[in-house]
């Protein structure tokens, strides 16, 4: 897991106001060990099951055999609806397969957990798009300046975006 916010000079991270406590988000570090969707998809029917009001999106590959140009979806965690969130680059291509269009529209997702103030609310990933300060950066910014709990999962190459976002 990577850690929670780091405290700045003042005991603030980045987003968080003066005088108030810590920003409640947490990032898995995807190592490529396990399948994280399948650990998020656990954990969340976990806390389901426990009482938990758990919002948000889960990733899941359609036809993983594919390897890397498997088709992405994400899944609203609470109505089961799916948005493609990846586009068909070719198989030569080394570009990131992310869909920015597909991501926009699974955004209002995570908007609507914020009007209904979950106990925890889970973001996919904070993947490319994030640490370029798209994809559901402003997403996230709102749900944490407005202290609703946040589970993320963040690969290698991103930490140090993440680390600089929180």
């Amino acid at each position: 897991m990577i850690a929670t916010p780091q405290a700045g000079a003042a005991g603030q991270s980045s987003h968080e106001p003066a005088g108030c406590a810590p920003l409640p988000v947490a990032a898995i570090a995807q190592d490529g060990r396990q399948d994280i969707d399948a650990l998020l998809r656990d954990f969340v029917t976990q806390q389901r099951q426990a009482g938990r009001t758990v919002l948000g999106l889960l990733m899941a590959q359609r036809d993983p055999q594919t390897g890397c140009r498997a088709q992405m979806v994400l899944t609203d965690i609470d109505s089961g609806e799916e948005y493609l969130v990846s586009q068909p680059l070719g198989a030569g291509s080394g570009g990131c397969s992310a869909d920015p269009q597909g991501f926009a529209r699974a955004s209002h997702v995570l908007r609507d957990a914020l009007e209904r103030r979950p106990d925890l609310v889970v973001c996919n990933r904070f993947g490319s798009l994030e640490a370029e300060n798209g994809g559901f950066v402003a997403e996230l910014l709102a749900l944490l300046q407005h202290g609703v709990p946040v589970l993320t999962v963040v690969a290698p190459r991103h930490v140090a975006a993440w680390q600089r976002f929180i």
